[in-house]
């Protein structure tokens, strides 16, 4: 028994679940913010796929969090069916690929951005841009871990 409250104490339903949920939603939003407000993203395709995988993190991270509360709440775990959570695995990985893969090119172009000594990128967007790319890291960090714990309790089932 003891194993199995450990492999839970990430998965959905839980208050370790909430904190990721939480964080990925809090993250997901500075990147939205920081690549949205008064910068001109939509120049380049890696921002502007870095907005579209951070929109479709946000609303993910507050239903799942929503359930959480719900679940620590009322005490029920109303998602711990297996079919469900695998559904809820595939949604993460697939979000989580999603966002390393937004950040990543996001980054790869204000390095290119930065190489041309700031030509074409003033030091003020520059630096907006990379805060909205580590906000965007830390979103994916907190998206991989949670799809971990929550595959480690479908796996211990």
């Amino acid at each position: 028994m003891e194993n199995r409250e450990r492999a839970s104490a990430g998965a959905v339903g839980s208050a370790g679940s909430l904190g990721l949920r939480v964080g990925q939603a809090v993250f997901s939003s500075a990147s939205l913010l920081f690549m949205s407000v008064g910068v001109e993203f939509f120049s380049y395709t890696a921002f502007c796929f870095l907005v579209t995988i951070m929109g479709l993190v946000i609303p993910w991270s507050c239903t799942l969090a929503m359930i959480d509360v719900y679940s620590i709440l009322v005490g029920c775990r109303p998602l711990r069916v297996p079919g469900v959570m695998v559904i809820v695995v595939v949604g993460d990985w697939v979000l989580a690929i999603l966002s390393l893969a937004a950040a990543s090119s996001s980054a790869a172009v204000i390095d290119l951005l930065l190489q041309f000594h700031g030509s074409h990128c003033s030091p003020r967007f520059c630096g907006r841009y990379q805060l909205s790319v580590m906000m965007a890291f830390l979103s994916w960090s907190m998206t991989a871990a949670s799809s971990l714990f929550n595959l480690w309790f479908v796996a211990s089932r």
